[in-house]
């Protein structure tokens, strides 16, 4: 399992910081209907029961919110992926449609509130340290182009940071290829709520991405 480690510097800005960590590995393919349907049904109970202006008190939001404030990154600027998920979903826009191990992650997260980081564990060299993005660091994200990381919470191994609570790097992505998958759940209030977002993702590993060689840790 990919070595994972909190640097001290975030700790002691954000003492409730955690990580709930998922490898495993998965059978990676483009349609999966019956996780659709699932997602269907989610999206449209959000599109049904949350506004724009109660996704803000969603306390996983509201929590990694203040996280982001308390690095010096402005979240309204840099939303959390888990806060953007939720207001394509209540603008009637849905979700994205990448592919099976994306979309569960995607739906663990609009599920929980959490901001997830799914990378391809092939593609990470090293220890993998979560700390603070310096000003002379950024890296191509997903659809975003180059994503200034400066005060953004990141994700870093031997060849630079690839992830954070806003964007992951293409460097890392998801694609057919990825055989061996780690989910990174991130919560700015200690474990409440974690084990059930855990538990929740490897239920969809399994039933819809055959993942075998599970192993999951709370960090």
């Amino acid at each position: 399992m990919t070595k994972i480690e909190i640097e001290e510097e975030l700790k002691q800005i954000c003492p409730s910081l955690c990580l709930g960590i998922i490898q495993c590995r998965v059978n990676t393919k483009e349609e999966c209907p019956d996780l659709w349907q699932v997602i269907n049904e989610k999206t449209v109970n959000i599109q049904q029961n949350l506004a724009i202006s109660g996704i803000v008190d969603i306390p996983s939001i509201n929590s990694s919110k203040k996280g982001y404030r308390a690095v010096g990154k402005d979240p309204s600027r840099y939303r959390l992926s888990a806060e953007s998920l939720l207001r394509r979903i209540v603008n009637g826009k849905g979700l994205y449609k990448i592919n099976n191990v994306v979309d569960l992650l995607n739906l663990v997260s609009i599920t929980s509130g959490f901001s997830i980081g799914g990378y391809n564990a092939d593609k990470i060299e090293g220890v993998v340290r979560f700390g603070i993005g310096k000003a002379d660091e950024a890296y191509e994200g997903i659809g975003r182009g180059s994503l200034n990381i400066d005060k953004l919470p990141v994700f870093r191994d031997n060849l630079g940071a690839f992830g954070s609570p806003t964007s992951d790097s293409l460097r890392t992505q998801i694609d057919e290829n990825c055989q061996t998958f780690l989910m990174i759940i991130i919560s700015f209030q200690a474990d409440k709520a974690l084990p059930e977002a855990m538990d929740l993702a490897i239920d969809l590993l399994k039933k819809h991405a055959e993942a075998e060689e599970i192993h999951s840790v709370i960090l």
